[in-house]
This record gives structure tokens, sequence and C-alpha cells, in this order.
């Protein structure tokens, strides 16, 4: 019987691997990079051990320190969580031949999966050789054999963008998993990204646990998932356990797991099997009214699952909440996550709490927020409306976008599929701002300031306070008058630090107002407060590359010099942040004038990367 238990990863999954152990009564232990020192993981954690010597990037993926720990800390079982080691199989036998108890498939099962390629051949099927790729076969996926999270992927349309699409891969890949091995598969431009979740024990009972639907992808990585996938046939559903059953047997699984597809046209074609717990597991969760975490646990202390699954009841959709802009490329940010409130009806899974630090090491998403309910449309709404209600001050995050994609008629009808944000992103990123956000900003830190000091015995002009919203100025003008503060087109009803009330129309509005230092939040809109008199030396000259977000730059374009001619969209620089390459291009058609990027500098956001000057 495992008694204390260490989680071999961080944030999200090892906070709710934790809160299952404290319902089964187990002691639990985290382990932290120096960077992760005060995470909320090692927080709630009855222990915690630090991983001493590496890079914070780095020390997750230190098996022999992480061993060390669980002994060291009198642990009697690991688990992995995903990603980071919850798919190496070496790890795996490491804990094992420590005489610990290994929560996950044998290492045997791990390495016959763990490369896609190999994964394909052993369900019978052959990835591209890309040598012998043809402009007939695209387009094509060029994709990591090891890890996954989107990490080593690119669609290739043109097949002279083969070659730097391998190249890329490769070394994104060699970058995030240590194994630079990459294939070739057909891409289907309008599939369904559908996968199977499995559960099996030691004495020969396999579980299919429903479908999960998880086609709304960025970089090729999920961000909204359900269960079950809406719309399948009975038989093409019936066919999907039925592949997931002979991947899962045909390795002797034990434990979670999922078996991935891409259908299309009313077929099925397998991808891979994760060898793990999957990130969108707890739709699963919901469905079927179980513990998945608990059911791993049971399986590694030898106890067999009952012979029929459980059934299924309702609908459940996840949101991952990422500290993103989409509308920049999906640029990973970092800051200081002052307010974080989800409200009630929904569950949320995070790594996060208020006044932590959201930093430059790791992956971006903040949570995961989980809606359950009889229907998928009950779900879908309610999902929408807990992400609109809830409170998220500091970094920009991809909130607004989530809750305007479960709100598109083709979400909302069930009509997806991967290229959802390929077809939208732009029309689901426009800017939507709140004009009276700005005047309520105002009011608020209008409060409290001396009416004597303000207020006029003659007429005179308003106030004036300029902000910055949704990457435009604003002005918002209001007035000391003997009743208050008042301005033009609205009626104040009440003004106070943190809560404005207009009529507007005849209709009431309220404004929750936070405000740290310039940063100011209006219920869900964020604003800049702008000095009156803008500094100078924050200008930059026209042409100017910025660093859209901390990282390091990993790669100059080759025999890239002060003097050279580019090309609009040609890639310049390559930064890496948050495990993810991130390419500069030229804005423009023009000459290189500076190039202040090094490979190796280390850079914060905002920091001069280049300066391409147009003819």
């Amino acid at each position: 019987m495992i008694s204390t238990l260490l989680v071999a990863n961080r944030g999200e999954i090892a906070c709710r691997i934790f809160r299952t152990c404290a319902d089964l009564g187990i002691r639990t232990v985290a382990i932290h990079s120096d960077a992760d020192e005060g995470a909320l993981h090692t927080r709630v954690a009855d222990t915690a051990v630090r991983l001493p010597g590496a890079a914070p990037a780095e020390t997750y993926l230190r098996g022999d320190l992480i061993v060390k720990a669980a002994l060291a800390s009198g642990a009697d079982a690991v688990h992995p969580g995903y990603g980071f080691l919850s798919e190496n199989a070496d790890f795996a036998r490491a804990v094992r031949d420590a005489g610990l108890i290994w929560i996950g498939p044998p290492p045997e099962a791990i390495e016959a999966m763990a490369s896609k390629t190999r994964a394909k051949e052993l369900m019978g099927l052959a990835p591209l050789d890309a040598a012998d790729v043809t402009a007939a076969d695209l387009p094509v996926l060029v994709k990591a054999a090891a890890g996954g999270g989107g990490r080593g992927m690119r669609v290739v349309r043109d097949l002279a963008a083969l070659p730097a699409a391998l190249e890329e891969a490769r070394a994104e890949a060699a970058s995030a998993f240590g194994d630079g091995e990459v294939f070739v598969e057909p891409y289907l431009e309008n599939g369904r990204h559908v996968e199977v979740q499995v559960l099996a024990d030691t004495h020969g009972t396999v579980w299919t646990l429903g479908t999960r639907d998880c086609s709304l992808q960025r970089r090729h990585q999920k961000v909204i998932e359900e269960a079950p996938a809406p719309g399948l046939p009975p038989a093409l559903t019936e066919r999907l356990y039925a592949l997931a059953e002979r991947a899962t047997r045909a390795v002797s699984y034990e434990g979670a797991g999922t078996v991935e597809f891409l259908v299309a046209d009313g077929r099925a074609h397998f991808l891979e099997m994760n060898t793990r717990l999957q990130v969108e597991h707890p739709v699963t969760e919901a469905v079927f009214g179980i513990d998945l975490v608990a059911e791993q646990i049971r399986v590694a202390e030898g106890h067999a699952l009952p012979a029929e699954r459980p059934a299924a009841r309702g609908h459940a959709v996840e949101a991952r909440l990422y500290a993103e802009d989409p509308a920049r490329g999906w640029a990973p940010q970092t800051g200081t996550l002052h307010r974080f409130t989800v409200p009630d009806g929904v569950r949320l899974d995070t790594g996060c709490a208020d006044g932590d630090t959201i930093g430059v090491h790791y992956d971006p998403m903040l949570a995961k927020v989980i809606a359950h309910a009889p229907t998928r449309t009950e779900a879908v709404r309610r999902l929408a409306g807990a992400l609109e209600r809830t409170a998220l001050h500091g970094p920009v995050t991809n909130r607004d976008l989530l809750v305007r994609s479960l709100r598109h008629p083709e979400f909302t009808e069930a009509r997806m599929d991967t290229g959802f944000y390929d077809r939208h992103l732009t029309a689901l990123t426009e800017p939507a701002p709140d004009l009276y956000a700005p005047l309520a900003a105002a009011l608020a830190d209008a409060h409290g300031r001396s009416r004597f000091g303000g207020w006029r015995n003659l007429p005179s002009g308003p106030q004036v306070k300029r902000y910055e919203m949704a990457g435009e100025e604003h002005e918002a003008a209001y007035r000391h008058t003997r009743t208050g503060l008042a301005a033009d087109g609205v009626r104040v009803v009440h003004t106070g630090p943190h809560l404005v009330v207009l009529e507007v129309d005849g209709v009431r509005r309220k404004f929750e107002i936070a405000r740290y230092g310039d940063r100011v939040h209006v219920n869900a809109t964020a604003l800049t407060a702008l000095p009156r008199f803008p500094d100078p030396s924050t200008e930059h000259a026209p042409g100017s590359l910025l660093a859209p977000m901390p990282g390091t730059v990993v790669r100059v374009a080759e025999g890239l010099a002060e003097g050279a001619e580019v090309k609009a969209g040609q890639p310049l620089i390559w930064l890496e942040a948050m495990k993810m390459e991130h390419r500069i291009t030229a804005p423009a058609d023009g000459t290189l004038t500076a190039l202040p990027a090094a490979v190796g500098r280390q850079v914060e956001m905002g920091t001069l990367l280049a300066v391409v000057e147009t003819d």
C-alpha cells in the first residue's frame, strides 16, 4: 500500500495529483527548481525537496535527482504527472530499480509507444519517407517522433519549404525532448482530433472510457477539449474503441493512457498512443464520475478494475487558460498574477494563485477550467459564462479568445475541426474594448481626491486622463462638481476606488476596478494609464524589431549582418521562451541597419533585437 507519493512534475498537474492523494490519505512530496521554490505545488504538498544544480528548465528532467529526492523524503511511490519524464522508460526503470512504486505503465510499454514512428509500425502503419515526398503528397506534417505538446511540428504546403521545416522541427524537438528524430505524415486539413481514454489493470481488464474531441488547437497544442466527442456515428465510435483497446493490449499496458486519432470523412487515422495521463483528463472524469489519478494509484497497488466500466452521463468541456497573446502570434506573457478567481459551479485545476509570478522557464498554461452539465449546450454555455466572469489581473491571457471560441456558431453547432483557428483567429481576436472602461478607471482614480482641490467656483475645462486600451489611446474626461464627479453623456451613480456605477441610456452598469501600478483592470478590460508627458527615451526608430517576450536568442539567420538586404517575412532571429521557438521576421523589404541580438543572449520583452530600414 502506498503511504507517501512524490510527484515528478510541477504546477497544475502536481497540485491536481496532491488533491487526490489528500482524499486517499496519502502523504505528498513536491520537487522544485530554484525558480519554483515558492510555487503553489510546493506550498500545498506535505514535503518539498529542492533539486539542485540544473538550470530551471532542465531541473525536472533530472531523473537521478528525482529518485534521490524520493528516497530522501521517505516516499514509496513516484507519479510522473505528464510532460517532463512521464514517457521516459529509463526513468520508470530507475524508479523501480530504487525499490519505489511507479505510477504508470511498464517501461516496455512506454518504449513501444514512445516513438510515434514505432507506434505506427506496431499498428501496421508506416510514415512517409521525407525523401520520397512529392507535390502530390502535400500538405504534409513534419512531426517529432518523441514528445508532444505541438513542439517539433511544422505544416508544409510548398515542397521547397520541406528542407527548412525538417531542420526547424529537428532543432525544436532536440531542444524540447533531447531527441531530434522527426517524420512526415499526410496533413488532413479538415480533420477532427479525437482520442479515447483507456485504463488497464494488471489482471487483463481494459476500459475504453469514451471519446474526447480536442480539435481546437493552436500550434498543434490543444486549447478546448470536450467529452464525449460530439456527432460521431455509433459505428465509428465503436471502431475507435476497438483500435484503442488493440493498441492497449498490444503493449500489455497498465494504468491510464490515451490513444489519439484524426477523424476525417468518416474514417479514423491512428496518430499515437500517449503512455501517461493527459492534460484533458478532467472531462472524462466528469462524464464517468471517476478519479483517474485514484484509479492509477489503485492499479499500481495491484487492485483489479471491475469488469464493467462506469456509465457515462452528461457532457463536459475544458478550456486551457494560457498567459499568452493570441493576437500576437500566441506570444507567451510573463509577470505577476495579481488576482485569479473563478466563479462557483465549474472545476478549476491550476498551479497558480494570487501574487504568483509567471516566468519564462515553463509552459505558459495557468489553469484548466472545466464545466459539466446534462447536455453539451448547457456545458458550453456554463463554461463560457464562468470564463467571462473570471477575474484575471496580470499578464495578457487567452481568456477572451476562449469565450468567443465557445460561442462561435461553428463550435456551438459542433462543426469544428483542427483548422478552426486558421480560419477564425483574426475575427476572434478583433479588439472589442468596453469604451466606458477608461471613464470608469478615471472616476475611480479621482474618487477621494480633495473636492476643493479639483472643484472650481467658475466653469473650467474637464479633467482628462489617458489610457492605452487594446493597442489604442483613449481619453476619459470628467469634472468635479458641487455634488460630486460628473461626465458628459452618462449619469454617475456611484464612485469608489474599486467600484464605479454609471447609467448609460437608462441602463445601470457596474464597473469593478483594480489597479496595480500603471495597469488598471476594469471588469474584464485591461488598461494602461499613460503619463501626461511621454518619455522620449522609450521611443524606438521605425523598423525596430523588439522581443515580443522574455527569452533567449537561440539562432540568428545564417550570414545575417548589418548592411544585409532582407525581404518582408524573412526569418531573421529565433527566440526560445517557455520551451517554444518563436521566429522574428523582417516587417518589410529593406536594409538591416542594426543587429544587437546574438545567440545565447537573454532578453526581456521589448528589448531591441534588430532594425530594418525600408527602402
